[in-house]
């Protein structure tokens, strides 16, 4: 869950993705402040474009399937067991980008990270310059997730779900051979992330030892423990940016710039992402039960784990330091990144590579 996109643009600039991939040139309206935190909308770099890294790269499609019953089947058809309800299933791609392919499976290189990006459906555009700050001798994985960047985009709501995406990244994993990696999930991703190592820990609660492969260590990085949540405490902050300055005209900018992303503009990584933005599965009002739960007693132990956020960010210190209770062990590692944000690997991006170079070099045996 990159910043929301339900910001207002400080200038007459829309970065709503549509189906057809064309900009609007006029202003969203203001949406409910607690739907914030899943957007953007913010002034775009002047003579500005986004450089892509140097490093090798590779991109391709895998297939997946989603069964799902249509929305336009009724929730009372669905509990009268006299009606049969019908659920259809179809085929989807997702597309993926892999950095520095050569050292994907290659015995002599560092375990490749895999990348979920948030939203829902904000694009891994905006997480390319990871490429940049992590050590060379890692493969680097990324894909856009089902209904944004280049992949399929379902116009049925009921197509999506966050254990449909687990799904989804299990596939990718098989589909690219990827048996021994580290994960990382920023925002929304960062859900995904923990649902899998949570799914991959109760599946194997019948092994002794657990998987010697597999994923190797967990980055949940700005990540929410709870929807509802992080929402309260966005509203509180926007509560108190209106008491400096009641200004509406301006309240999505200085929120943006206070606790989204701490630059003159957007970056033109994130530009890229939202130009590319999904139109159905959105914003945190389609997880906004969401909360995360420990695995059964069962379990595997799960993977060594790093929750990050930055200084000023809008996923609180409160909403990190809850992931270290739902993890079944006490590996759980908590870091703030000073003077960053939301978005501390486009703030900071030095610093930010460095934490990830210390904690996945820490975690790949």
């Amino acid at each position: 869950m990159p910043p929301n996109q339900g910001l207002r643009p400080s200038v007459p600039f829309n970065f709503h993705a549509v189906d057809e991939r064309k900009v609007l040139s006029a202003p969203p309206k203001i949406v409910r402040p607690k739907r914030r935190i899943l957007s953007g909308g913010f002034r775009p770099p002047q003579g500005f474009s986004y450089l892509m890294s140097n490093a090798s790269h590779n991109d391709g499609y895998t297939a997946v399937r989603r069964t799902y019953t249509p929305s336009y089947i009724s929730p009372g058809d669905i509990a009268n067991e006299e009606k049969k309800v019908d659920t259809i299933t179809q085929g989807y791609t997702l597309f993926h980008k892999v950095f520095r392919p050569e050292l994907l499976n290659a015995s002599e290189a560092n375990a490749p990270i895999v990348v979920l990006h948030g939203g829902p459906s904000i694009p891994s555009e905006y997480l390319y310059p990871m490429v940049e700050h992590v050590s060379p001798n890692r493969s680097i994985v990324f894909f856009d997730q089902l209904g944004c960047g280049k992949s399929s985009m379902p116009g049925d709501i009921n197509a999506y779900s966050i254990e449909k995406a687990v799904d989804d990244l299990e596939v990718v994993l098989k589909n690219l051979g990827i048996r021994r990696f580290h994960l990382y999930g920023h925002s929304y991703g960062g859900i995904l992330a923990f649902e899998y190592i949570k799914r991959v820990a109760e599946r194997e609660a019948n092994h002794e030892h657990g998987n010697k492969k597999g994923c190797l260590s967990v980055v949940l990085s700005s990540a929410p423990f709870s929807i509802q949540m992080v929402e309260e405490e966005t509203e509180a902050l926007l509560d108190d940016i209106r008491k400096s300055d009641n200004d509406a005209s301006t309240l999505d900018e200085r929120f943006r710039i206070k606790h989204q992303c701490r630059t003159k503009y957007m970056p033109a990584p994130l530009v890229d992402a939202f130009k590319h933005a999904g139109t159905v599965w959105k914003d945190t009002s389609v997880i906004q039960d969401y909360v995360a739960t420990v695995p059964s007693e069962q379990a595997a132990n799960m993977c060594p784990a790093l929750a990050m956020r930055g200084e000023h960010d809008f996923v609180s210190e409160k909403c990190i330091a809850e992931w270290r209770g739902v993890f079944n062990h006490d590996r759980v590692e908590v870091r703030t990144l000073e003077g960053c944000s939301h978005h501390g690997l486009l703030e900071r991006g030095t610093l930010y590579g460095e934490i990830l170079n210390e904690f996945f070099s820490k975690h790949d045996q």
